[in-house]
């Protein structure tokens, strides 16, 4: 590997070099803290000297005489068919040229004949035409403006050209502050551009993947996903690059994932590795963290052969990553928002059940025929293995999470109609566990009968009574209570929270022959508890039966079923009842009997609801 290191000071770095910004280059991040940082150590090394030689006039001879030299770090370009682009330090020298954009306009404005000087460190002429030194091509109206010091200044060309703009009014204001005469603002000026250095080197294109990465993960480390361009589209030639875009098609995919959240890209690479490349969570963990590192491992990279294979590297870029990005935004989208036809998407994740990212990327193949079912499958699937296990008391969330990526490699890649038994087979090996006996049957009443509110979490009991009331909505043709809002609002006034039918009072534990355990463990069951809206609610523990049951006119549809105006002339009602024979009825008083009727009623909506 051949390495050139040049010491320049920003008098050489700024005089008749253009420098393209290479696409290994993130967007312009710096903002408040690294820019005031820079200035401050500068100042502090120039500060110092200028106390005691505040007399002298300025000039180079007693710049480099009485100031020392100082260091402002590396950066490295790469030179192809006459063009320099950076690699690495594009932050930096961008700083550097907003700080000489200020220099240039306070000196103007001072009638300084060092203006033209920083002119020309800002822009000159490069063959036939006249650029800025930091080629910012797709920011060049934004660098235009500062450099002219309009009063209005472009920033739609997205958030480099923002930090640009925010960055130089900080810059403004230090430099006003801190240059208060002609003298000290001439004095800098040969100070910055003679005493300030940085060292370039200069790499081969060969090169280049290597030294980005080892120079990012030793400084200010750029995140994995920014790190892997550079090692992909490094491979590729730079015509063929710019000829077929695929840079652009590479952010086109960044930005489809990251609109959800920031370097949410990260993530998506996460489960995309995991769900290709293991078979239990233990061998998931390796890409946990350092997954662009993984990639290229032996195993790994046998498979996506992405090591210095720059023809693998554009199908990967044009074929894999577009279609499975697009895959992983699909289903965040879905996620945040029920859509008809992926609903089970939106419930999982009120469920925290995240694994479906990794579930349906190991379903699916490229540009999949089938992609439309094997979510709706997956989705729908894995919300009833985790409600059904729930149900029945037989959750555990290491045997759950060992389960998921069992079931994830046995659908990797196969038809969609494998994934129904993949994920039927699981539940009952799972429940086989939990009970010590094979088991056949996926729901059985024998294990739902005691389910209380001591056995599931509170969260997955709003969810459990939810998708309840979300099915009878529907079976009443009604408009359904917004599933989000039943599951998620706590809040003293919009929250909703669990209600015991049953209140604690001697006439309720009479009920029980004075069995108090017992009524408390009856009272707990999900058959003599509500949702409802509120803690007033709550806050009447000793009312009766009869009054409680006033209060649940105009409630969800499920607490309304007590009430038996529930069932008058209401034939949408009468007709899912017959449907389905559901044993639906009010009651005008409540105790272990009615307990008993609404349990079994509760299960058999279960029965259908995951079926």
């Amino acid at each position: 590997m051949e390495i050139a290191p040049d010491k320049q000071n920003i008098d050489r770095v700024f005089s008749n070099t253009t420098y393209y910004i290479d696409f290994y280059q993130r967007e312009y991040k710096w903002t408040v803290e690294p820019i005031s940082r820079l200035l401050e150590d500068i100042f502090y090394a120039f500060d110092e000297t200028y106390k005691g030689n505040s007399k002298l006039d300025p000039g180079p001879e007693i710049i480099i005489a009485k100031y020392p030299w100082y260091y402002l770090n590396t950066y490295v370009t790469n030179t192809i068919d006459g063009r320099v682009y950076v690699v690495d330090g594009q932050q930096r020298l961008t700083t550097l040229t907003l700080i000489l954009i200020k220099l240039h306009h306070m000196a103007a404005a001072e009638q300084s004949a060092l203006a033209d000087w920083i002119k020309g460190k800002i822009a000159g002429q490069d063959g036939f035409k006249k650029r800025f030194w930091m080629n910012h091509e797709r920011h060049l109206a934004t660098v235009q403006a500062l450099f002219e010091d309009q009063d209005e200044v472009p920033t739609n060309s997205g958030i480099t050209a923002v930090n640009m703009l925010d960055n130089y009014n900080l810059i403004s204001e230090m430099l006003n502050g801190r240059l208060s005469s002609k003298h000290k603002l001439e004095t800098f000026v040969f100070y910055f551009l003679h005493r300030l250095v940085l060292i370039n080197l200069s790499v081969a294109q060969t090169d280049v993947p290597m030294v980005f990465e080892v120079i990012n993960d030793r400084g200010v480390r750029l995140r994995p996903y920014e790190i892997l361009k550079g090692k992909l589209l490094g491979q590729i030639d730079k015509v063929e690059l710019d000829a077929n875009d695929y840079n652009g098609l590479w952010e086109k995919s960044v930005q489809s994932v990251n609109r959800f959240r920031t370097d949410e890209i990260d993530t998506f690479f996460t489960y995309l590795l995991k769900a290709k490349f293991s078979s239990s969570r233990g061998t998931a963990e390796r890409f946990d963290k350092d997954y662009h590192r993984e990639m290229f491992k032996k195993d790994v990279n046998d498979a996506l052969n992405l090591d210095h294979n720059p023809s693998a590297v554009k199908t990967f870029i044009s074929k894999d990553f577009r279609y499975f990005t697009a895959l992983y935004a699909r289903i965040q989208g879905a996620a945040l928002g029920a859509q008809e036809a992926l609903e089970h998407v939106y419930y999982n994740r009120l469920n925290g059940m995240d694994s479906q990212n990794l579930l349906i990327l190991s379903a699916c193949v490229v540009d999949d025929d089938e992609e439309d079912e094997k979510i709706r499958l997956v989705a729908f699937h894995l919300d009833r293995l985790f409600a059904l296990l729930r149900l029945q008391r037989a959750y555990d969330s290491n045997e759950f999470n060992d389960a998921v990526y069992e079931v994830a490699n046995e659908i990797r890649g196969k038809p969609a109609s494998t994934i129904p038994p993949a994920f039927e087979r699981k539940l009952l090996e799972l429940l086989s566990i939990r009970r010590g006996v094979e088991v056949l049957d996926a729901f059985e009443y024998a294990q739902f009968k005691n389910t209380s509110i001591t056995d599931v979490p509170t969260r997955f009991t709003r969810y459990f009574f939810a998708r309840l009331d979300a099915f009878l909505a529907a079976g009443l043709n009604k408009p359904a209570y917004k599933v989000d809002d039943l599951v998620t609002k706590t809040g003293a006034v919009n929250g909703y929270h669990i209600e015991h039918i049953m209140s604690h009072n001697p006439g309720n534990i009479a009920l029980y022959e004075e069995n108090e355990e017992q009524f408390e463990i009856d009272r707990n069951r999900l058959g003599a508890v509500l949702l409802l809206k509120g803690r007033d609610n709550i806050s009447s523990s000793n009312e009766s039966y009869g009054d409680k049951l006033k209060s649940y006119a105009g409630t969800l549809y499920w607490n309304e079923t007590l009430r038996a105006d529930a069932y008058k002339a209401k034939l949408d009602f009468t007709d899912l009842i017959k449907k389905h024979q559901l044993a639906f009825e009010s009651y005008e008083k409540f105790g272990p009997e009615q307990i008993e009727n609404r349990q079994r009623l509760l299960f058999a909506l279960s029965q259908i609801i995951w079926s």
